[in-house]
């Protein structure tokens, strides 16, 4: 029988017609012809003043950090149920991350704690969109504002993911895109910054090419470019630009793809979650998400562990998530403590990712959910 991996890539359009223009009129490096057209169509579909590829996700947050002026002693609100890159695109400028607890329901940053761990010294705050549904920005954004802080959000997760009726990412100053492998949208490795506040946007690009205002040389606005800036290479090749841009071009098709296999875990596995004490995803009805993974919550790590171990012994990979950032290794610099954020270290022992990608069949997603309801969590 075939192994079940818990992720897969896939082609979904025009991704090697592109890949073939783009090497047969000679432009591989960034900034060409489908880096434009992934910049027009993230602008005009989102409705953001402006949009850049990057390298990664990561390198979209290193590139806000420097944005804002991110510099040792300044502090930023990040929440402790997220991948590394968050925080460490702050530290990386000298900032101390600060962690915040996630929500029990939608496990995104609990706005309720928030306040109290804004100092003098908070720069920023950066909500994480976990799994694509969206955060309580209304409060954020609330609070940010009386506070002066700049938003920056997290959206490796929520691409055409809607928060009160608005796209995630276009609600913070800043927001960053992941076009990894796992995403519903990818180019293997790949991120995007968007910028809905103008006062960044010419910093950006200059920050984005090294330093230089080559951007402003390409398109005739003057005639040498120079280092005016700090900066580093953060441009992504056009050759991942194409096979972004054929995703990008058949978005809703993926999305509904995904919705699909979404809704079909959530309806086939409702009565086994009940039986077992297992909890499902919570979406408010406020928020659209962006049906970017599927999990569950099981009762104990006990019994996630047996429930991972059952499966790979049927062929089927699934996988646990993020481990608590307060807790880790590198992190007890900031006297980080068992206790800190109490639902982040419950989620982290207990919650289980099942495979989720676009080409899934509904034959192997019958399997898997087969296999699931085939396992009793409280033996």
């Amino acid at each position: 029988m075939t192994a079940i991996p818990f992720n897969r890539s896939s082609l979904e359009g025009r991704e090697l017609e592109y890949i073939f223009q783009t090497i047969t009129i000679g432009q591989i490096a960034g900034d060409q012809t489908f880096s434009k057209k992934c910049h027009r169509m993230l602008e005009e579909t989102l409705g953001v003043k402006k949009a850049l590829v990057t390298t990664s996700c990561t390198h979209a947050l290193e590139m806000s950090a420097m944005l804002l002026g991110i510099q040792p002693g300044d502090e930023v609100i990040v929440p402790s149920f997220t991948f590394v890159s968050t925080p460490n695109a702050f530290v990386l400028h000298g900032a101390k991350p600060v962690f915040c607890d996630v929500r029990p329901d939608t496990l995104n940053l609990d706005e309720t704690k928030l306040e109290a761990l804004i100092t003098p010294q908070t720069k920023a705050i950066v909500p994480v969109h976990y799994a694509g549904v969206g955060c309580e920005m209304d409060a954020i954004t609330e609070i940010a504002k009386r506070h002066g802080l700049a938003i920056i959000e997290d959206n490796a997760h929520g691409l055409f993911g809607k928060y009160r009726g608005r796209w995630l990412g276009t609600i913070g100053g800043l927001a960053t895109q992941s076009f990894h492998e796992t995403k519903n949208i990818t180019c293997g490795e790949g991120g995007a910054l968007l910028i809905n506040d103008e006062r960044y946007m010419e910093r950006a690009e200059i920050i984005r090419e090294k330093g230089t205002n080559r951007a402003r040389f390409f398109r005739g606005q003057i005639d040498k470019y120079s280092w005016c800036d700090v900066g580093s290479s953060y441009v992504m090749s056009d050759v991942l630009a194409a096979f972004l841009f054929a995703q990008l071009d058949v978005w809703p098709f993926i999305q509904v793809k995904r919705q699909t296999l979404w809704m079909r875990y959530h309806h086939e596995l409702r009565d086994w979650c009940q039986t077992n004490g297992v909890r499902q995803p919570i979406i408010p009805s406020h928020c659209e998400q962006a049906y970017h993974m599927y999990y569950l919550l099981l009762p104990s790590l006990d019994a996630r562990t047996r429930l991972i171990a059952h499966l790979k012994s049927l062929g089927i990979l699934a996988v646990f998530h993020y481990l608590p950032l307060h807790l880790s290794e590198y992190a007890q610099q900031w006297g980080g403590k068992a206790g800190d954020c109490p639902v982040t270290e419950d989620v982290s022992d207990r919650l289980l990712r099942l495979p989720f990608f676009n080409s899934m069949t509904p034959e192997i997603q019958g399997r898997i959910i087969e296999a699931i309801r085939g396992f009793k969590a409280d033996v």
